[in-house]
């Protein structure tokens, strides 16, 4: 079995800076990237304008992408809808909302020419968290209303639909084998499509909550999910935060994170995929490693701008600009 791998950029380095669609494709291609993960922060389906708005913006985008040649590899949430509880709060008016914002923000994917959409859309409240009781039935609410999802995602002629595993225990899921559980309990019998788990290689820091071993390895979790894992976030990071550094001799002096024992985990991923218990499902045919670098507010554009192309440069001396096809067994 063969795996087409690719390197993107997120487009959350635009956020609050750049907002002409020229630019924002333009920049990508002069970074040294061919596929970008459009931040919905960007173009927010509730806040950025009205639909009219919307909808002609996308058609730049698309127009633009055309011209320079990059690929939207697919929509993901910014920081917008991780300051709700969203899908998991105990209001139901709440979680509807929500599930209006995912379906305006599918509608942008289309727009834009993509099928895939990912993110976090919930959070556990402490009140909730407190209760055991109250957790499982949280729990069981959200796999449902995944599958609700992945059927509307259906209908509505998308691919894919990825949840981001996460490090803190109201954003799930944040262990091993919560996202087995996750994993399971949405696919299993779905007649929607795919719930996918997006890794992020600065989200295995959960040693502040008590977590230890496996479930703060980013690396294990690579080996673990990355057969389901279309999406996976590289940032440069340290085992105990999610720091979203670029790759540059600065940051890789100071952070754990290698590529070359990225592509090895990814690679031992596929080849146990059978054996998880999620092995029902049919493995990832395409693999988008996305660099999601998530500037302060003082960083100045000229020192960002330096630092993706860095980041670019890094990355390609272990994946070509063009690709890479692994096998896999």
């Amino acid at each position: 079995m063969q795996i087409p791998i690719n390197y993107g950029i997120n487009g959350a380095f635009l956020t609050r800076r750049w907002e002409e669609p020229e630019n924002w494709m333009r920049l990508t291609r002069e970074l040294g990237y061919r596929y970008h993960s459009f931040c919905a922060d960007v173009l927010d389906p509730f806040f950025s304008g009205d639909r009219n708005f919307q909808l002609e913006t996308a058609q730049r985008v698309r127009r633009a992408a055309e011209h320079y040649g990059v690929t939207i590899s697919d929509v993901y949430t910014g920081v917008a809808t991780h300051r709700f509880h969203g899908l998991s709060h105990s209001d139901p008016r709440a979680r509807h909302r929500m599930v209006q914002w995912i379906e305006a923000c599918a509608e942008t994917a289309t727009w834009l020419g993509t099928d895939s959409i990912g993110g976090h859309w919930d959070a556990f409240s402490v009140e909730v968290l407190e209760d055991p009781d109250r957790t499982r039935d949280m729990m069981r609410l959200q796999y449902d209303t995944f599958r609700g999802l992945a059927r509307m995602f259906k209908r509505k002629g998308l691919r894919l639909l990825s949840q981001e595993q996460m490090y803190i225990p109201s954003e799930k899921p944040w262990t091993l084998d919560e996202a087995d559980e996750f994993l399971v309990e949405v696919n299993q019998d779905s007649d929607g499509v795919p719930v996918f788990l997006t890794l992020d290689t600065g989200h295995a820091a959960g040693v502040h909550y008590g977590l230890s071993g496996a479930d703060t390895d980013y690396l294990a979790w690579i080996r673990r999910f990355a057969s389901v894992s279309e999406i996976i976030h590289l940032n440069q990071t340290t085992p105990d935060a999610s720091h979203h550094w670029p790759f540059n001799e600065e940051y890789n002096a100071k952070g754990c994170v290698k590529i070359p024992e990225v592509l090895e985990a990814i690679r031992e991923s596929f080849a146990k995929h059978r054996e998880r218990p999620f092995g029902f499902m049919p493995p990832a045919d395409r693999l988008y490693l996305i660099v999601e670098i998530i500037p302060g507010s003082t960083k100045t554009e000229a020192k960002l701008l330096q630092e993706l192309r860095e980041t670019a440069d890094y990355i390609q001396q272990f994946i070509p600009d063009s690709g890479l096809v692994m096998e896999v067994g």
